[in-house]
């Protein structure tokens, strides 16, 4: 456990240009804080604890505004970045080096049994507000849009965009890391097929105007 943690700090450091100093971000960063609070509650659920791992985990989400099931299966490496409304359901698994921004959803999608939550592979960046949904996987070094729905499986190397969710560029190789968190440079399919109607209606506005002005010549 407290090499994780160890991990977990050395993280911070790595992907947060804000963080300026060890006594600030382990007083400051409640990320940080909700990973602590789990890693103890986890290691009580992995030995048939179960009222208690789930009493540390709500005070956690009441102090940091971060709720992770202790459950939850979270490797080293693990960064949060500003995090509140963050929500990791019980089946959840995720791998090394994994980030995830305020207001992401690693979640169910109804009231079935045993594996429900979501796996997350190595390497994997998730946006803000993202919901990541069922008893999916999201392959290693893949990079899930802000605000994007997902909904089914995901292979590596892969960003996705969108609601729901979908494959828009496949790297074929791992995410230059100088590039990882600029999520604002992400496709949007969305806003793609919106300027391109836009663009329809102006052109269908311009033919109605030309056709008026030769009626009027007429």
């Amino acid at each position: 456990m407290l090499k994780k943690l160890k991990s977990d700090l050395a993280a911070i450091f790595d992907r947060d240009p804000a963080a300026d100093n060890l006594f600030e971000v382990i007083l400051a960063y409640s990320g940080l804080h909700a990973l602590i609070f789990h890693r103890f509650s986890h290691w009580l659920y992995q030995r048939d604890f179960r009222t208690l791992p789930r009493l540390i985990s709500q005070l956690a989400r009441f102090l940091t505004g971060i709720e992770i099931h202790p459950g939850a299966v979270i490797g080293q490496g693990f960064f949060i970045d500003h995090g509140m409304g963050i929500v990791i359901g019980e089946t959840a698994e995720i791998g090394d080096n994994v980030t995830l921004y305020q207001g992401v959803t690693l979640g169910g999608t109804g009231k079935e049994r045993g594996k429900r939550h979501p796996t997350i592979g190595d390497n994997v960046i998730i946006g803000a507000g993202a919901k990541v949904l069922g008893s999916i996987k999201i392959g290693n070094d893949t990079k899930v849009g802000a605000g994007s729905v997902v909904l089914k499986d995901v292979e590596a190397n892969a960003t996705v965009v969108g609601v729901p969710g979908r494959v828009v560029a496949r790297a074929g190789r791992k995410i230059h890391p100088e590039r990882d968190l600029e999520h604002a440079d992400l496709p949007d399919p969305i806003r793609d097929k919106l300027l391109e109607l836009e663009a329809e209606f102006l052109k269908l506005k311009k033919d109605i105007l030309n056709r008026e002005n030769f009626e009027d010549v007429s």
